[in-house]
């Protein structure tokens, strides 16, 4: 296999892309910019996917992710089709970017800005930690910038692509040494070494186990700063569909997928469950992996690895529309619990729920009060648990486990929050499944070393030439930034490159501000 990525051979003109999530959304805004004709074919009745929005009450909750970085690359996409990022979306700084809490009852903020979370360091722990603070920073900032072009915006079809100067430097920084000790590297107090590794947990597994590569996403999370956008998390797609669709891409919202035709292996139509079958030239699946391949595709395409995949934990999501406000709250704010390795073990060793809970809870509403009706605050409280592979009955389970959520709330510092509540949603790891999550993994399939770079799932199929994958469980991986680069990624399969006038607009992109 030679060293330049694959592409999908022959005629490209015609894509239908399965899905309209952020990844689909990415790559359909890439693909509409080189010329392509892109159908967009989606179950829901508006774009967002695992970024979708419940409507509850007068009150807006975001379904999926809530933590939004890296805006750069939303603003790359839409200049594909000469678009800008400030002509669609009104982004907010948060700051503090998180509130950390602590079962010893001191509170961090963590800023974005280094010398103010230096000034906020040593306020709250020693000099010695601030220093180390910076250095971390710098050791952040270089890891990213190895890793951003060398490592995670480009696709990957051999381990023979990493082979150069650019594997050495990584070596040399430390990139394939356990995350929790190079974070210790740097930071003695225990409580700052949890805010800078807790984010293991979103690539699926403990920081003593991820490798310290996986410390980009406290680049992302605490240096590159942390947005929201004025109308929710669901604002995102809502732009890349309203850009897509004003620049010629087609979309058939509330139209489910039943198979894609495949005629010598090569994907020639998708077929909808209302019997339409939509030619393509290349088909584009947003869709869960692994679901895709089940449920979608012959069983004679199906990898055998997938059998063996190992996922990320999941998590029961409570949305909460209260009249009760907290005002020692963030917009986003993290509780941790007393235990720390043992929690970790809990979830993802030995598939039980945390007996001493560490967990996010979001008040988007703190910031937009649109998205509740006068007098109300939204929450969105996430309480990591085992994905479905562990033999939880969460029928039964998920009930009483929403009880124990709220007496944790209650014991943690946010008193009386079950009284105040007008309207609520429980989502557990049942319900993630249902949705079409194998294992009921928001987070996808965890960034093992053996499931991550160029052996995670590649974009373009092994066997099926024009069939492009994109989304959290193919490369680069879980998290927006990830995702909306996996769309990139994609359209980079069907055009060879990105196109010219995509480059051009790129150009322009990076010399005007967000």
């Amino acid at each position: 296999m030679g060293l330049t990525p694959r592409v999908v051979p022959g005629r490209t003109d015609e894509v239908v892309i399965v899905g309209a999530g952020l990844g689909g959304l990415s790559a359909a805004l890439r693909l509409a910019g080189a010329g392509r004709r892109v159908t967009v074919v989606e179950q829901g009745d508006e774009p967002g996917g695992r970024a979708g929005v419940l409507r509850q009450g007068g009150y807006q909750f975001d379904t999926g992710p809530t933590v939004l970085t890296m805006p750069e690359l939303i603003d790359e996409a839409l200049a594909c089709v000469g678009e800008r990022l400030a002509d669609r979306l009104d982004l907010l700084p948060l700051s503090p970017a998180y509130r950390a809490n602590f079962a010893d009852g001191s509170r961090i903020d963590v800023h974005t800005d280094p010398e103010r979370m230096a000034a906020e360091i040593r306020e709250v722990a020693t000099e010695r930690d601030a220093d180390g603070y910076l250095r971390l920073v710098a050791f952040l900032r270089r890891l990213y910038e190895l890793e951003q072009s060398n490592f995670i915006d480009r696709n990957l079809d051999s381990p023979l692509q990493l082979v150069g100067t650019a594997g050495i430097k990584l070596l040399a920084l430390g990139g394939l040494r356990r995350l929790a000790p190079k974070i210790g590297q740097y930071l003695v107090d225990d409580r700052l070494r949890r805010i800078f590794s807790f984010q293991a947990m979103y690539a699926g597994l403990a920081p003593q186990d991820a490798l310290a590569i996986y410390a980009v996403i406290s680049y992302m999370d605490t240096v590159a700063g942390v947005y929201f956008p004025r109308g929710g998390m669901h604002a995102v797609p809502r732009a890349l569909a309203a850009a897509a669709a004003d620049h010629g891409v087609s979309f058939r919202y509330g139209t489910r997928v039943a198979r894609i035709e495949v005629a010598g292996d090569r994907a020639s139509a998708v077929h909808t469950s209302n019997g339409e079958r939509i030619a393509a030239d290349a088909v584009v699946v947003n869709a869960d992996l692994p679901t895709a391949y089940e449920q979608l595709l012959p069983e004679r395409y199906r990898p055998r690895r997938l059998r063996r995949l190992r996922y990320s934990p999941s998590c029961v999501l409570l949305h909460a529309g209260s009249s009760t406000a907290y005002p020692d709250l963030a917009h986003h704010s993290i509780f941790f619990g007393q235990a720390w390795r043992q929690t970790f073990s809990e979830i993802i060793d030995e598939g039980r729920l945390m007996s001493d809970p560490s967990f996010l809870v979001s008040n988007p509403s703190r910031t937009d009060a649109t998205l509740a009706p006068a007098g109300g605050n939204s929450y969105y409280v996430l309480f990591p648990t085992p994905n479905t592979r562990a033999p939880i009955d969460w029928k039964a389970v998920g009930p009483r486990y929403r009880d124990e959520i709220l007496r944790t709330l209650d014991q943690r510092g946010l008193p009386g929050f079950e009284h105040g509540i007008e309207v609520e949603t429980l989502v557990t790891p049942r319900d993630w499944e249902e949705q079409g999550l194998a294992a009921g993994a928001p987070f996808a399939a965890a960034h093992t070393f053996a499931q991550s770079g160029p052996f995670r799932f590649p974009t373009l199929d092994r066997r099926i030439e024009n069939l492009v994958f994109c989304g959290s469980n193919t490369q680069p991986g879980v998290g927006i930034p990830m995702v909306l680069l996996s769309g990139k990624l994609a359209a980079a399969r069907i055009t060879g490159s990105a196109s010219v006038a995509g480059e051009l607009s790129l150009a322009r992109s990076a010399r005007r501000p967000l």
